[in-house]
């Protein structure tokens, strides 16, 4: 299988490295930077010195730079490994692509009009339907750092995708020894995971930035799981996909793992950094910060309260001091405890 991966990040870097590694199969992988001096530093080095640093590139990894529309030329799979703010960008690019095409990102586009209070970004795969509905794509996501990726460590993956071949195609070009890959046709649910548990994962690294102790990590983790759910039912997607990998299983991983850079912003910001110290400290983007306010709008149209991702944004906007935070979700009133709601058609069930 020739695989073309389009975005020399560390995600990017690190799927590219894990095909090229599963030699068992015989891939043909070539990692695209859109720009030429990145990618010839990087072939030059065989090392992503600036985003995996210390990784060897594998002999069989090609590197080359061009966009996108030359990179799918002759390729079998197409991966976009860029984040969420290109997303749009790539698959217009990638229209009358023929062959399977996936991405990497998690998160929320941002909004398109920001001064509209109306307007609201949209998920990967609502980008997707919006401007290149012909292209047979899906998304590989669930509980994964690139560092531990990329050195070979043993991960669990889940392709999501309506279309079959595009599950089939990444199972094909990434399952191995170190990577299991699931497939799953709920691309609604797979996506909602993946943007919501970088807003909960600021949460809990506030949480752990004040050593509010492990009882309240584990209160969080748990309740922004009836949050997200509430949240993905609400859009159309299945209750169980949250009890799964790109469910709890990331947002546990997001929330609780030092190689989080959500949870990091939390940490900061629990330090008495402010929020702007903290982006500009990590060297990568941090999706939640940028995709939190998006999703409490999207939650207050469709009637789902979501009180930890309420406090998030009221935290990132300086309308509230961590602690404040913190206690607005300790002081709240009383209520039975509910994880579900109903889907599309049924209201959903408060906090």
């Amino acid at each position: 299988m020739k695989i073309c991966v389009h975005g020399a990040g560390a995600w990017g870097t690190a799927v590219a490295v894990n095909a090229a590694l599963n030699t068992a199969v015989g891939h043909e992988v070539t990692l695209w930077a859109r720009d030429a001096a990145q990618a010839n530093a990087i072939s030059k080095a065989r090392e992503n010195t600036r985003y995996l640093p210390g990784l060897a590139l594998p002999a069989s990894l090609a590197v080359r730079a061009g966009d996108i529309g030359q990179a799918h030329a002759g390729a079998d799979l197409v991966i976009v490994a860029t984040p969420m703010a290109a997303l749009r960008e790539q698959l217009i690019a990638l229209r009358g692509c023929t062959v399977p095409v996936a991405w990497l990102c998690k998160g929320v586009e941002p909004a398109l009009d920001a001064s509209s209070p109306a307007s609201f970004g949209l998920l990967a795969h609502e980008i997707w339907a919006q401007v290149a509905p012909d292209l047979i794509a899906g998304v590989l996501s669930g509980p994964s750092f690139a560092q531990e990726v990329a050195e070979g460590r043993p991960t669990a993956l889940v392709a999501a995708s309506p279309h079959a071949t595009v599950r089939d195609a990444l199972v094909e070009a990434f399952h191995g020894p170190a990577l299991r890959v699931y497939a799953n046709d709920d691309i609604v649910g797979v996506e909602v995971g993946g943007a919501v548990k970088n807003v909960l994962a600021i949460a809990t690294g506030l949480c752990d930035g004040l050593a509010l102790g492990l009882n309240a990590r584990a209160a969080l983790i748990t309740r922004g799981l009836a949050e997200m759910t509430r949240f993905g039912l609400a859009l159309g997607a299945r209750a169980e996909t949250f009890m799964g990998l790109s469910g709890l299983g990331d947002l546990v991983l997001t929330s609780t793992g030092d190689l989080s850079r959500n949870r990091k912003v939390g940490l900061l910001l629990a330090q008495g950094q402010t929020l702007a110290q903290a982006v500009a400290s990590l060297g990568h983007v941090a999706e939640g910060v940028y995709c939190a306010r998006t999703v409490v709008q999207r939650a207050r149209g469709l009637g789902v309260e979501m009180p930890i991702a309420e406090s998030v944004v009221a935290l990132l906007d300086g309308r509230v001091s961590p602690r404040e935070a913190v206690a607005s979700l300790t002081g709240r009133d009383p209520v039975p405890e509910t994880v579900h709601a109903q889907g599309p058609g049924g209201p959903p069930q408060q906090d």
